[in-house]
């Protein structure tokens, strides 16, 4: 089978020898057994709740990400020099003061 990207180079058989060597010798995350795959269970059974909040948490993500998409616009500008290092002697948080320094030049508000 051709490999998937055109500049991959897929280990040697001595490679894959070493590898799998370190494998089997790595006491915290042994290889599985077919039998330990069998016992097997969906996450959702085994622990719903840590399911559930993952699940609960990617939707409150999404939810702020599309919120903050809406009110939001990307674009480019430069600026001289001297004016970003003065915004960003602030520390984190320079580009929300920026953006409210626009815009109280700009809204007056």
């Amino acid at each position: 089978m051709p490999p998937l990207k055109p500049d991959h180079i897929s280990p040697t058989d001595e490679e894959e020898a070493q590898i799998n060597a370190g494998i089997a010798l790595d006491p915290d995350n042994p290889e599985l057994t077919d039998e330990d795959v069998a016992r097997m269970r969906p996450a959702i059974e085994v622990v719903p709740e840590i399911v559930a909040w993952y699940h609960a948490e990617q939707e409150r993500k999404a939810r702020e990400a599309n919120r903050r998409a809406a009110c939001k616009t990307r674009v480019t500008i430069r600026f001289d020099a001297d004016v970003v290092a003065r915004l960003r002697e602030g520390g984190p948080g320079w580009q929300t003061r920026a953006n409210a320094a626009l815009r109280r030049a700009v809204l007056g508000s």
